[in-house]
């Protein structure tokens, strides 16, 4: 790339760049033509109104950037890659050369405060056929529209389950057709898929977990995607998920699956939105007027497939819809576990420090809140007569969740002081998550429970709405 054009580029990645507070509105033409039986497309930009940030003549990106050639199958070298040969859009053939070691821990961190159309320009240039775009079918589109406006060649590849919305099924169709590609499907072993339900039903996963399931028709699916590649594009962000995501790097030597050359280390993951909010994310796609799932406009924030997803409600975790059922820090199908963070034993030596707590700080501090022991909980469980009635927080303080609904819960405290109702927190991780479980009906964090005057059996709280109102709504009926 000469000077002159990656000055062109940098200029377009500064317009481009948006925050909550900014958003830039882009118009884009596209053109593609046919040269000898080979596919070549050019990406043009038009700003509507950018005069005050870069002058117009620095969106003529050079056409040169977007060429073509064989596809997949035509090269020896990959012929026993198990992805398929339909490749979204063809990259030039290219003389092999020597791999190169590089520190990819320097270049993550050189890479902290780009852009992600920066970051994804640098990955599609590096790894050029060799790399692909790992696409759910939700808010990830955001990839393929950076990859689109970077205007280089790109392959784009999903994974099928067999147990998608059909929303989402219409999503990819309309993904196709908008940006005039092919996605790569990739689906799970129909022996594999028929030995699980045959031997454990369709819905096993609400009764020991969803690992399995996933196993069969997510990673392993994945791992075959994988081993005819040398690189991956994800659309993992550290807002995603508590306990799993918070250290996200933009660029990392893939810590779980192997690449084409096989072994380890042979296989490196780009994260292009790693440092981006979620609020960001939707106004880029807006901005741009990229397609997104149905799904969305119903609630749904972070889709999967659909008996494991659910719409949330506002002010919940995104991820609080998926696999509701589970533990927050389970929240996890397989394909990023290489980036959930180790548990670490915090200040109070239960363990479970997997949310960035780091000091090991507790949390629903309140003057009107009870912090209960394990025997208190046990003597809670004992009494038929009490004196009053309880309402209980099961709780772990890295837990984002319960993060989210503490100044609630301490409110609700100072609502029912005097009232003949405790207001009571007992931490449930750690050594006393097994009790918890067979207990105190634990499920995930946070579970809230009702013990009445005059019953020893608690009551759970049902709901997902955690706002002062709604907690003592349900104080009142059972009161």
């Amino acid at each position: 790339m000469s000077n002159k054009s990656v000055t062109k580029f940098e200029a377009l990645t500064m317009a481009l760049a948006f925050t909550s507070s900014t958003s830039i509105a882009f118009s884009s033409s596209s053109s593609s033509r046919t040269e000898q039986g080979i596919h070549v497309s050019s990406t043009k930009f038009q700003p509507s109104d950018v005069s005050h940030l870069v002058s117009p003549a620095a969106f003529n990106l050079s056409r040169k950037r977007s060429a073509a050639v064989k596809a997949l199958n035509a090269e020896s070298r990959r012929n026993h890659s198990v992805v398929p040969s339909a490749a979204t859009t063809f990259v030039p053939d290219v003389v092999e050369k020597g791999v190169e070691v590089e520190d990819f821990e320097k270049l993550a961190k050189d890479l902290e405060n780009a852009s992600p159309l920066e970051i994804m320009d640098k990955a599609l240039e590096k790894y050029g056929n060799d790399i692909a775009i790992a696409f759910s079918g939700a808010e990830d589109v955001a990839l393929i529209e950076y990859a689109h406006l970077t205007g280089r060649p790109y392959r784009v590849f999903s994974l099928d389950t067999g147990r998608l919305n059909p929303e989402t099924y219409k999503f990819f169709d309309a993904v196709e057709k908008h940006y005039n590609i092919r996605i790569e499907y990739m689906f799970p072993d129909s022996v594999e898929v028929q030995a699980l339900v045959r031997t454990k039903g369709l819905f096993s996963f609400y009764e020991d977990g969803h690992q399995e399931c996933c196993r069969v028709r997510k990673v392993r699916p994945l791992r075959r995607a994988l081993k005819g590649l040398r690189a991956w594009i994800t659309g993992q962000r550290k807002d995603q998920s508590p306990g799993t995501r918070s250290e996200v790097p933009v660029v990392q030597v893939d810590p779980v699956f192997e690449g084409l050359d096989g072994g380890s280390g042979s296989l490196v993951k780009w994260n292009p939105v790693a440092n981006v909010g979620g609020n960001d994310v939707w106004t880029f796609l807006r901005t741009m007027g990229v397609p997104v799932n149905s799904l969305h406009a119903q609630g749904f924030v972070s889709i999967g497939c659909e008996p494991c997803t659910r719409a949330v409600l506002p002010g919940q975790h995104e991820r609080e819809g998926r696999w509701w059922w589970e533990d927050a820090k389970a929240k996890e199908c397989g394909l990023h576990k290489g980036n959930i963070k180790e548990e670490t034993v915090n200040g109070n030596g239960n363990g479970n420090n997997v949310n960035g707590n780091e000091s090991g700080s507790d949390i629903f501090n309140g003057n009107d809140i009870v912090n209960l022991t394990r025997p208190g909980m046990e003597n809670l469980l004992k009494m038929e007569d009490r004196k009053d009635a309880w309402i209980v927080v099961l709780y772990a303080p890295w837990c984002q969740f319960c993060q989210a609904m503490e100044a609630s819960y301490v409110e609700l405290g100072e609502e029912l002081a005097g009232s003949g109702i405790k207001v009571g927190k007992f931490r449930a991780d750690g050594d006393e998550k097994a009790f918890a479980q067979q207990e105190l009906q634990l499920g995930s964090f946070p579970t809230i429970l009702f013990f009445p005057k005059h019953s020893s059996r608690p009551i759970k709280y049902p709901s997902e709405k955690r706002d002062v109102d709604s907690l003592t709504a349900f104080v009142n009926a059972l009161r």
